[in-house]
């Protein structure tokens, strides 16, 4: 396990020096290739549902916004790109919405076991906050996966950028604990630039990836929507400016490499968000400070810019034939090549000849609930 402390983690952090940097992104490249190894795994991500019942103050699908027009894709529709995952080559599917009360359980549960019967594709879920017997009911049907983001480990900022939430209200945190102990892999991640986040949370956030011994980890600089209190301006979290986290391209390059040091098997997407504000390298540049992950876009051409969490997102023109082929381009620039696998965090621990490392954190979680 990697020994870095806290202290040494913000150093990183507030590091701004290219020739220190440059060594964190080798260190975290010569990781990534040790533990992983050189391929990179397309995810196709279907996105089934603009709903959403929660009032987050950055996402353009909180259920305030009454400027934008909403969807959900038929289950004929989610199935036929299923059926486009296996035909351009893909190992996994990850099916993601807001938290949309009309996907019910049995209706998720019915096309996660066509997908599972039909395509000899990995299920990926990221729909929300869910009961235990929503989850259970969805690992019964072969969900392989499910990605839930607590967006920070600051308990107080995330009640700030979550409102309306009882103090009984889940806890993201022991969410993923227990979709652990149900047999899925666990993924999560965090926004990096909030309002009001500080270097030192940002920290925290890293060291919580390995205390959750998280098997995808989820990296991508705060976009606000512009229909939001936060985007709009008129939310402004008080924290001293030197404190402020950036959300810049730079320090969301940072938090992929230290959460490659620090969670070595984990798989790490190079994400649309970064792809979003460097359309040039940012999605490439990820791949290589730690990232072995992309995630091309399998929903129908009309649906997408209808999934508004926020505005101008890369690729969402493209066909999933051009998507898939940039990406390929993309991964075999940089002396890469595209997975050809399910790519599930096990698999890669056996084909990169690492042993998981059960070992207790170096830093453990602090025991605040993230949910009210």
């Amino acid at each position: 396990m990697a020994q870095l402390s806290k202290s040494e983690i913000l150093d990183w952090l507030r590091e701004d020096r290219t020739g220190p940097l440059r060594e964190l992104y080798a260190r975290a490249d010569a990781v990534r290739k040790e533990s992983v190894g050189d391929a990179v795994h397309l995810r196709g991500l279907i996105e089934i549902s603009s709903h959403c019942r929660r009032q987050c103050m950055y996402c353009g699908l909180r259920e305030a916004n009454r400027d934008i027009e909403r969807y959900r894709m038929t289950r004929e529709e989610i199935e036929e790109c299923a059926r486009t995952a296996v035909a351009l080559g893909y190992g996994t599917v990850v099916i993601q919405a807001g938290e949309d009360d009309a996907l019910t359980s049995e209706w998720i549960a019915e096309i996660v076991g066509a997908i599972k019967r039909t395509t000899p594709l990995a299920v990926t879920l990221s729909l929300g906050e869910r009961s235990e017997e929503e989850l259970r009911a969805w690992r019964k049907a072969g969900a392989d996966r499910y990605l839930l983001r607590f967006e920070t480990s600051d308990a107080d900022l995330f009640r700030a950028i979550h409102p309306g939430r009882s103090r009984n209200a889940p806890d993201r945190l022991a969410i993923l604990r227990q979709i652990k102990q149900l047999g899925y892999e666990a993924g999560g991640g965090v926004m990096v630039g909030i309002p009001g986040q500080s270097y030192e949370s940002l920290a925290q956030d890293v060291l919580t990836f390995r205390a959750l011994d998280l098997d995808m980890i989820g990296i991508g600089p705060y976009i606000a929507h512009p229909a939001t209190p936060l985007g709009s301006g008129r939310l402004r979290p008080p924290i001293d400016p030197g404190d402020q986290a950036p959300g810049s391209e730079q320090m969301v390059y940072k938090m992929i490499a230290l959460a490659r040091i620090l969670c070595p098997t984990a798989n790490i997407p190079s994400t649309t968000a970064l792809a979003t504000i460097n359309r040039t390298r940012g999605r490439r540049q990820g791949l290589q400070v730690g990232a072995n992950v992309v995630m091309p876009n399998l929903t129908p051409v009309r649906y997408r810019p209808l999934y508004q969490i926020y505005p101008a997102k890369a690729c969402i023109e493209e066909s999933a034939t051009d998507c898939n082929q940039c990406l390929r381009g993309q991964i075999r620039s940089i002396n890469r090549f595209p997975g050809r696998s399910t790519g599930g965090r096990g698999e890669l621990e056996v084909n990169a000849g690492v042993l998981a490392n059960a070992a207790s954190p170096l830093v453990q979680l602090q025991e605040k609930s993230y949910g009210g």
